[in-house]
């Protein structure tokens, strides 16, 4: 989360020019990595950005939101791993988004960028660990209050949501497969990679 904010801090001191430069030339580009169009930098492999993109993101208001959603269920993932595992499950998670956006975007030529698809992964595994455990969501009665729902219930509905969008499209420039590929690793990974006796489903 620290590197991520640091390198946003990087990304808005630049001129707008450089900060798209630098979306470009970190972001991963599905025709770059399939050696259709020659890569920004020369010296950066074109795998690098399966992994680079993640440390990117377009505003504050895109990555506060990440580091959020990654801060909320982030910390109880990483107990159930560990530190260094949940360090290689995290990366593992970006690749494997940005793969899942590559084969649905085959020729796309835009950066995709931003921590969403490993913070999906964070997600993934909340849902395979700890479906029971109650998270506040906004609900407008009247005002905007917090209610605590059953956290299957919340991510549920989001991937759900991100599933109807990838399937129909949209006109929002949100990676909606990145998002379900992550979901997806997370599930798979996070029985393999968690600690001895953390079980699942919230079981004891």
């Amino acid at each position: 989360m620290g590197l991520t904010i640091l390198v946003f801090l990087f990304q808005s001191l630049q001129p707008p020019s450089a900060f798209n430069d630098t979306a470009a030339a970190f972001g991963m580009i599905p025709i770059v990595v399939r050696d259709v169009y020659p890569a920004p930098l020369p010296w950066l492999p074109d795998w690098a950005t399966l992994v680079t993109y993640a440390f990117l993101h377009a505003d504050w208001l895109h990555l506060l939101t990440n580091m959020l959603f990654l801060w909320v269920f982030g910390d109880n993932i990483e107990d159930a791993l560990g530190h260094v595992r949940f360090l290689v499950f995290y990366l593992a998670c970006a690749v494997l988004a940005a793969l899942a956006h590559l084969l649905f975007n085959w020729s796309g030529n835009g950066p995709l960028i931003g921590a969403s698809g490993a913070v999906a992964g964070v997600m993934g595994a909340y849902i395979l660990l700890y479906p029971h455990a109650r998270v506040f969501v906004l609900a407008r009665i009247v005002w905007l209050i917090p209610l605590p729902v059953p956290a299957f219930w919340m991510l549920g509905f989001w991937v759900a949501t991100q599933l109807f969008y990838g399937v129909i499209g949209s006109d929002e420039p949100v990676a909606w497969w990145a998002h379900i590929g992550g979901f997806l690793a997370g599930i798979i990974l996070a029985p393999l990679m968690r600690r001895q006796g953390v079980a699942l489903f919230g079981g004891r």
